[in-house]
Order: C-alpha cells, then sequence, then structure tokens
C-alpha cells in the first residue's frame, strides 16, 4: 500500500516537472524524499539540453505532437512560398510573425532572460531581414528605401529598448541610426574633405553627449547608453572616410588625435560623467 501510494506520489511529481509548475531542483529533491530506496524509481531527467530535449519529446502526447508538426509545416510552407504572397501578405505575415516572438520573447524572459531576448532578438531580426527581403524582391532600387527601413528599425529599436530594460537593443538602435546617417551623408552630400566630414559629424557626437548629461537624472541607463553613443559617433569621421572616401592618407593621425581629445576629455570630466552612469 505504501509502494503504491509512494509511486502515485512520484508520477505526480514528474506531471509537475513537464508541466513546468515547479523548477527542476525542487521536482529532484521531493522525487529524492519519496522515491522507494529500495526499488529506486529515481527521475531519469538528464541535466544536458540534448537529454532533456529526448525525454520532453518522449513524454509528448499526440496533440503535443500534431501541433508541432502542423506549426513546422506551416513555417516551411511561408518560408518557401513567401516571394509567391502578394505584397500586402508578406508585410502581414512580418508583422504577425515580428509580433508573436516578441511576445514569446516577453513571456520567456520572466524565466529564462537568456533564450527570451534571444527570441525577442529574433524577432527584431525577422522584421529588418523581412523588409529587406521585400525591398530586394519588389525591386525598390532608391537606396532610401533601405535607409528609411533602417531608420524605422532604429526607431522601434530605441523606443523598445528603452521601455523594456534592454540596454543592449537600445544601443543597436542608436547604431543603426548613425548607419542609415552615414548612407544619407554619402549619397546627398558633396564635400567630403576631411574636414567637411568632421563637421558632418563632431557636432553630433557632442549633442549626444549633453544628451547623456540631461538624462541622466531620469535614467541612469539611458544616459549610459547615451554616453557610449557619443564616444562612437566621435570616430565614426573615420570610419566614414574609410568606408566611402578614397582620401585616407591621413586617416591614422586623425585617429591618434581624436584618441588624445577624447581621453583626456574623459579624463577631466571623469567626476561628471561617471556620476551619469554609476
Amino acid at each position: 500500500m505504501k509502494a503504491e501510494r509512494r509511486t502515485i506520489i512520484v508520477r505526480e511529481i514528474e506531471h509537475w516537472r513537464r508541466s513546468k509548475l515547479l523548477p527542476d531542483h525542487y521536482c529532484d529533491f521531493l522525487i529524492n524524499l519519496y522515491a522507494d530506496p529500495v526499488a529506486a524509481p529515481k527521475s531519469e531527467v538528464p541535466d544536458h539540453i540534448v537529454g532533456k530535449a529526448i525525454m520532453a519529446v518522449s513524454n509528448a502526447t499526440g496533440k503535443q505532437w500534431f501541433l508541432t508538426f502542423g506549426i513546422f509545416t506551416l513555417i516551411s510552407f511561408v518560408v518557401l512560398y513567401f516571394s509567391v504572397f502578394h505584397i500586402a501578405l508578406q508585410i502581414a505575415l512580418i508583422l504577425v510573425g515580428t509580433g508573436l516572438l516578441l511576445w514569446l520573447g516577453e513571456r520567456i524572459r520572466v524565466n529564462n532572460p537568456p533564450i527570451g531576448f534571444l527570441t525577442i532578438t529574433l524577432g527584431h531580426l525577422l522584421f529588418l531581414c523581412g523588409g529587406l527581403f521585400i525591398i530586394y524582391d519588389q525591386e525598390f532600387t532608391g537606396w532610401y528605401w533601405n535607409g528609411g527601413l533602417i531608420v524605422i528599425c532604429s526607431l522601434i529599436w530605441i523606443v523598445y529598448g528603452i521601455k523594456q530594460k534592454l540596454s543592449a537593443l537600445h544601443f543597436v538602435g542608436w547604431l543603426a541610426f548613425l548607419l542609415s546617417y552615414s548612407l544619407m551623408l554619402h549619397q546627398l552630400t558633396t564635400g567630403q574633405e576631411w574636414y567637411q566630414v568632421q563637421l558632418y559629424w563632431v557636432p553630433l557626437a557632442i549633442l549626444y553627449g549633453w544628451v547623456s548629461w540631461f538624462i541622466h537624472r531620469f535614467s541612469k541607463a539611458v544616459a549610459g547608453v547615451m554616453l557610449l553613443t557619443a564616444i562612437c559617433t566621435w570616430f565614426m569621421p573615420e570610419l566614414f572616410q574609410f568606408m566611402f572616401i578614397d582620401q585616407t592618407d591621413f586617416i591614422h593621425i586623425q585617429l591618434i588625435a581624436k584618441m588624445i581629445i577624447g581621453g583626456l576629455t574623459l579624463f577631466l570630466l571623469r567626476k561628471q560623467w561617471m556620476v551619469w552612469v554609476i
């Protein structure tokens, strides 16, 4: 009678594990507590991810198998025939897929932050890559199509990163904005002497630094991202010259001078800017 009761309890604990009602270490403790020391029907759930995946597959119900293969088949169908769909349907599918990945990522992030952040990142990448594919598939050749999409993505990443307190995504949003700004300068400006390129970027770096100081009283995390963006923008003229201009003879001198000036500025103002981000 005791053995039957113990077996029922162990089976119930295994059900809690599969249903994620209790963390794995609690289930291990309860199984070790109620398992029969003679029969030793201990839990056979492996610690490594492959073993857990195999155990999950072996314990899956018919409904779970059907849903898994159904979803996989649907995704495969959409990917294979995506280019055949009408542009409106393509946009709708990208928006729905992005929304689902972001929603799923936020749910996973509560219990597993790394996997949740990875899912959120995949959602944003789907939006960017899907948009680039539509631009290529529809033969929108103007540079402003790619630039406009990058601007939209950068704004989404900045707002989403600030709202969800994802500083890495917030920072990537500003980098994407700097990329779109570079494309615009390359297409619309004619003066590309070294001092003109500096004038395109240095005031923007100073503006980012000022915004970092202004906003630190409200959010130190955002202020830190803005300060890091200001530092990246400070060195963007040299990167812009390297990528788009053939006159790169004195880039190494410019970089050394910018490092010295930037390093001295950070050192002299260390008591101010450290307060912003710490």
